[in-house]
């Protein structure tokens, strides 16, 4: 990669302020002139649309995290101005599980919506082979690259001291979570542990955690929101890391988790996973509290020589520079075409 900034000009549009999206952010002000853009509240600011034209026009290239109402405006706009788009795609925006109420794709709008952006973006990027195929479901004129998500591994790290006997789990803490990142197993299965300490660690956004607090037995702890300094720090106390979800589309918790050498404990069902993980941890069936728990038990007793190997595997797949290599090389072509 040059060290020094390439021609071209990027518009980054994105909603939300996700570690993972602001580090893409950063890592395109590397390589190229960026300008951004957050959409969060266009709905309440209709005139932000006069920004996304603006920027749009000033572009070579713009790229929009997500497929949504920003990726649909931005296509659409880069067809009109001969501009070229690119889209990172996973998540919600590619799924329809109508059983646990997660996907924008029931919605028959929405799900047009989604085919427009998918095969008239130049390029598409899924953060997963998973999401990949789910971009592939939709569509198969989609021009695709899959460009997995990445950890900082020179923050997030093993800590000095020795690992504690503490079960973890990373989600914002909703209605809509409950059944999707398997919070009902979670403390179902500390009930089935009760000398074991389980925390779940989130925002709470709304008043779902009283319900979960209900529901909880005496050996779970809710923390609520904590920094990025104090998540590191829970990391590398906690011996093992749940994630029992029913989907995912990547999983980004599980390979901060892993880079603190935390042993995961996943859903078969959420099948990203097995991309993340592979033969690091343990997998239990969706739901199964009994299996959940044996996993749970054996993962405690993981010898501390054995855990390097989930860092090893964050390393060497998901790591920042990697990633950095792959956008940088995505984006310069697609900038060329521009060119």
């Amino acid at each position: 990669m040059p060290e020094k900034k390439e021609k071209g000009r990027i518009l980054f549009v994105y909603r939300g302020v996700s570690p993972f999206i602001i580090r893409d952010l950063n890592i395109l002000k590397g390589h190229f002139k960026v300008k951004s853009l957050s959409l969060r509240t266009y709905r309440r600011n209709p005139f932000i649309i006069f920004k996304l034209i603006r920027g749009a026009l000033w572009a070579d290239v713009v790229l929009s995290w997500f497929v949504s109402t920003n990726a649909f405006l931005i296509v659409l706009f880069s067809k009109i101005f001969r501009k070229k788009s690119i889209i990172v795609a996973g998540g919600g925006g590619v799924a329809n599980v109508p059983e646990i109420g997660y996907g924008e794709l029931s919605n028959p709008i929405y799900a047009l919506r989604a085919k427009f952006v998918l095969e008239n973006a130049d390029e598409i990027l899924p953060f997963s082979k998973f999401a990949a195929e789910q971009v592939l479901n939709i569509t198969k004129k989609a021009c695709i690259n899959v460009i997995p998500l990445a950890c900082d591994t020179e923050r997030f790290k093993p800590g000095r001291e020795k690992k504690e006997n503490i079960v973890l789990t990373v989600c914002q803490v909703k209605e809509g979570n409950i059944a999707r990142k398997g919070l009902r197993t979670f403390l179902e299965s500390a009930r089935l542990l009760p000398k074991i300490k389980f925390i779940l660690i989130g925002p709470h956004k709304d008043n779902s955690i009283d319900y979960l607090r209900k529901i909880s037995p005496s050996n779970v702890e809710f923390t609520g929101y904590v920094s990025e300094k104090e998540l590191i720090r829970w990391y590398q106390r906690a011996k093992v890391y749940c994630q029992l979800s029913y989907q995912e589309g990547f999983g980004v918790a599980v390979i901060e988790a892993m880079a603190c050498e935390c042993v995961p404990v996943v859903s078969l069902k959420a099948v990203v996973l097995r991309e993340t993980v592979n033969d690091c941890g343990f997998y239990v069936p969706y739901g199964d509290v009994k299996a959940t728990r044996e996993a749970i038990r054996i993962a405690l007793s993981v010898s501390a020589d054995s855990r390097p190997k989930t860092r090893k595997r964050v390393k060497e797949l998901f790591s920042i520079k990697k990633r950095e290599k792959q956008l940088w090389e995505s984006i310069s072509r697609v900038v060329s075409m521009r060119m």
